[in-house]
Order: structure tokens, then sequence, then C-alpha cells
């Protein structure tokens, strides 16, 4: 599915140049879900964001589904993530002046679909994360976990192949944090890719694959043991 080669990411002011990627290669295979591990400032949200197309890596090659988009204008990057990539962010991102359903369907708004269909995806996917019942409620009336929920069903009710979740579970307590990484795990085994950053070990252990970051460099990439 993706593929990184040499990868660097340098950040540059008239006084400091900060190597915040270091010549990392990886590949990751459609159906994966890679659990990317390391301390603060280790690189691991801006690999997240070259990933996600939402940044160009200053050196080295990415191909996505064989495409090399390294050097890709903001326009092309756009296009390609609305049409392959999902996100999941820590801090849920809901806009608290919508609902549940209208929270979801603006990830819809971008694509060229019709209101019918965009409604019918909505109720489907509410009704897989079990929030259809809160389908009216507003962000605010809803509990962490169940917002994080909301931000899973937007995340996959365009069918993106790919998800990229940023400590998805960072602000919840254990037991919602369990629950919204068994939903990743479901996501995974229904075929959907998943790239997720995390400091928890114990949630990377939902991943197959286990990458650790530090300074920059891909120091271990190993599968999770059966």
């Amino acid at each position: 599915m993706l593929k990184l080669q040499n990868l660097f990411k340098v950040y540059r002011t008239d006084e400091v140049e900060t190597v915040a990627l270091n010549g990392v290669n990886l590949s990751i295979e459609q159906g994966d879900f890679v659990a990317v591990m390391g301390p603060s400032g280790c690189g691991k949200s801006t690999l997240l964001n070259i990933i996600g197309l939402l940044d160009n890596p200053s050196e080295g090659d990415y191909f996505f589904f064989d495409e090399n988009v390294a050097c890709y204008p903001e326009s092309k990057r756009s296009a390609i993530r609305k049409k392959n990539i999902g996100f999941i962010f820590q801090s849920f991102n809901l806009i608290d002046e919508l609902n549940v359903a209208e929270n979801i369907e603006l990830a819809l708004l971008y694509h060229n679909m019709p209101a019918s269909e965009r409604k019918r995806r909505v109720a489907e996917v509410m009704d897989r994360m079990g929030i259809a019942h809160r389908a009216k409620h507003m962000p605010g009336q809803l509990s962490g976990g169940q917002q994080q929920r909301v931000a899973v069903a937007r995340a996959v009710v365009g069918d993106q192949p790919l998800i990229l979740a940023d400590e998805p579970t960072g602000n919840l307590d254990s037991a919602h944090g369990q629950e919204v990484m068994e939903l990743l795990r479901s996501l995974n085994a229904e075929g959907t890719t998943i790239v997720m950053v995390t400091h928890s070990p114990a949630h990377a252990d939902y991943a197959r694959r286990s990458v650790n970051l530090f300074d920059g460099h891909i120091v271990t990439d190993r599968l999770r043991a059966a």
C-alpha cells in the first residue's frame, strides 16, 4: 500500500535546523495494523503527517499505491487524502454546533455524492459503531468514549482503505480506551489498514506490528507474537 524510502524531514529556521525524520525506510501492506511508538519528539507525528499527505518530506520517496507522491503539491495530496485516508485524533475534533449525524456526514460533503447516499452511509456507520441512538445528540452531551466513537465513524464513513490514528485513546479513561481499541481491531479485521501512534504498550498490543522511533530513526520493527 505504501512505502517510504530514505525519507528525511528537516525543519529550518534562521538559527536552528531540526531533523525530525532521518533516513526512514518503511513499508506497510494493505490490511496491516501498525503501532508507531517512541518518546516525545522522536518523529512519530511527523511520520504520520507525511503518511497522511498533510506534509511533504524534505528528501526521499513516498510511494502510495505505487505512485510517488513525495513532492506533490497540496491540491494533488488533498485529492488523494479525500479518497483514501481517514483520520482519528486524540482531541476528537468534533464540531460542537453539529449533532452526531451531522459531524459524521461532514466527511462526505467533499465527495460528489447525493444527499440520500450520504444519509444512508451515515445511518449505516452509526449503527455499526453502536451510536445510532445518539444521532441527534450534540458532542457536549456525549462521554469521551462516545465522542471518539463518533470520530471513528467520521473516519470510516467514506470507506477509505487507510485509517491514521494519532493517540486515539489519549483523552480517554482505560475502559473507554479499550472500547476504542476494540473498534479499531474490528475495522482492521474487516480489511482496513491502520497506522496508529500511541504511547501505550497495552494498546500497541492490539496491532499486528510495532514500529519504534528514536531521534527520527526506526530502531525496531517487529511483528507481534500471535
